[in-house]
């Protein structure tokens, strides 16, 4: 049987950004790219361009600094939304925009307001402007999963006509079964006449769990592109995981008839540059990415793996990158060593300045533990990036007392905006009381929605991972801060949180999700 290859669409940077809170900097998104670059995904969706000035920028840093895979911006069936993807995506290698319009008839009737003919004659106009700006198109018919058939096929042999090259069916509610979504891919390639034009895609949403399945009938069913994001990040309950749906068709080779050109043993750490930047830890038993992911307690189990590691593991660790002869690096590295271990990890630095502030904290948190291990080098330098943004609260000191039979308190000094302030305050423990202190001095009006704790690495040295979740007048944002001090950690996401909250927001919504 001919292997033929299936197309990694990775939009973690635009669809897995519209989860609460998990917003990105044009320097983090540029980061994350880099790192899918390295794992090899055919194509990065960078962002919404007409979103905001933000996005703009982020797209057309992504497209300038990324040159293996396709760059991706997204676009509404709008000239004003493809000019801008277009001019945003002008210093790509390679580009691709990527249009829609709804095609159900809740979504035409209730949200568009617009006929099926007049959605028809939108799309096509869409795909023609876009055509002008790149050959590389892609149309997706939003809410396809509820939509009619034969409209459906109606609107995707139209553009075809005009110049989409690829066609993307997707699930945006999550509400397709399994079968019935790969029947519908099957039904359109059978249905639609130039349908050989085109390759088709699939998008699907995981409100019942289902992202990854309904993905992996649609290919079986001959879709040969697959839109997904690290970690399975997205709006709602996320997307299609990436790690998920690029495993299961190599370890199942016997059951798909394609094949990804991705480099697995990068998925492990892709996974958690986008968990530390976002702040959305990943949860212990997450398949292939999570902690337990290729750990077993069982007696039987961990017997038969000593015996013969395929009685209970399918895929091997290493194959993910989760097994790696990596260096451990301590507070007698030096400057050469710590730079080569973040060029391994996808991370490089503009100028020496920002190199020799990365190699100050590295060294000041050598000294609080033994061992430096990758995490903890991916925490520091996304905490580097965030104290860069600090713009109006930065922390100078922080001290708590915590006794027996005590009331807790903290006594914290601020910068906000460019002047120091002090202040002390109780609460019902030591982070309560840091965060009652600093509020006392910013006057947020925020209400604390999360509050997460996790470790970075093992050991009782180790670096706690904090992330707050703040929400204001409907703005949620996510705040992260790591340290071995699990206090100072929770100042630091509280203020990370705050300095965005506090940023005007221009961020405009699409129609819908795609």
């Amino acid at each position: 049987m001919k292997e033929d290859k299936l197309i990694i669409f990775d939009t973690t940077l635009r669809d897995g950004e519209q989860s609460p809170g998990a917003s990105m900097t044009k320097e983090e998104k540029v980061r994350i790219a880099k790192a899918l670059e390295k794992m090899r995904v055919d194509v990065i969706e960078a962002g919404f361009p007409i979103a905001s000035i933000g996005d703009f920028e982020a797209v057309q840093a992504v497209a300038r600094a990324v040159r293996d895979s396709t760059i991706c911006g997204l676009a509404r069936a709008l000239d004003k939304d493809i000019d801008r993807a277009g001019e945003a995506l002008r210093g790509a290698n390679a580009s691709r925009i990527h249009t829609f319009i709804a095609t159900s008839p809740i979504h035409m009737e209730r949200k568009l307001r617009m006929t099926p003919d007049q959605v028809v004659e939108q799309a096509v106009h869409a795909v023609k402007r876009a055509r002008q700006y790149t050959g590389d198109v892609e149309f997706s018919a939003e809410d396809a999963g509820r939509s009619e058939l034969d409209f459906l096929c109606r609107v995707f042999e139209a553009v075809i006509e005009a110049g989409a090259t690829t066609l993307n069916v997707p699930d945006t509610v999550g509400y397709a079964m399994p079968h019935q979504y790969g029947e519908l891919i099957r039904q359109l390639r059978e249905r639609i006449p130039n349908s050989d034009k085109a390759i088709f895609s699939v998008h699907c949403h995981n409100d019942l769990g289902l992202a990854v399945a309904n993905s992996l009938s649609a290919v079986i069913n001959g879709a040969r592109q697959v839109e997904c994001t690290i970690n399975g990040l997205g709006e709602r309950a996320g997307n299609a995981s990436l790690e998920e749906v690029v495993m299961a068709v190599r370890t199942r080779a016997d059951v798909f008839s394609c094949v990804t050109g991705l480099d697995t043993t990068q998925i492990v750490t892709c996974s958690k540059l986008v968990s530390n930047i976002t702040g959305f830890p990943v949860q212990p038993n997450k398949a292939i990415v999570g902690a337990n992911a290729f750990a077993h307690e069982s007696g039987i189990h961990q017997d038969g793996v000593l015996k013969h590691r395929e009685t209970y593991e399918i895929m091997r660790a290493e194959d993910v990158g989760w097994i790696q002869n990596r260096m451990v690096l301590g507070k007698h590295s030096g400057r050469n060593a710590f730079r080569s271990r973040l060029e391994e990890l996808g991370i490089n630095f503009e100028t020496e300045e920002e190199l020799n502030a990365a190699f100050a904290s590295f060294k000041a948190l050598a000294d609080k533990k033994h061992e430096i291990f990758d995490e903890d080098l991916q925490a520091l330098v996304t905490n580097q990036g965030m104290a860069a943004e600090n713009e109006r609260i930065k922390l100078v000191s922080l001290r708590v007392c915590s006794e027996t039979g005590e009331i807790p308190c903290a006594s914290v000094v601020l910068s906000f905006d460019g002047e120091e302030r002090s202040v002390s305050a109780e609460g019902g423990g030591p982070v309560d009381a840091s965060f009652r202190a600093i509020d006392s001095i910013v006057g947020s009006g925020t209400e604390l929605l999360l509050y997460s704790v996790n470790n970075i690495t093992t050991g009782t040295d180790s670096q706690g991972e904090v992330t707050v979740r703040l929400e204001r007048g409907g703005h949620i944002v996510n705040g992260q801060g790591s340290d071995t001090d699990i206090v100072i950690a929770s100042a630091k996401s509280y203020i990370n949180a705050l300095n965005k909250i506090l940023m005007p927001s221009d961020r405009e919504h699409p129609q819908g999700e795609v």
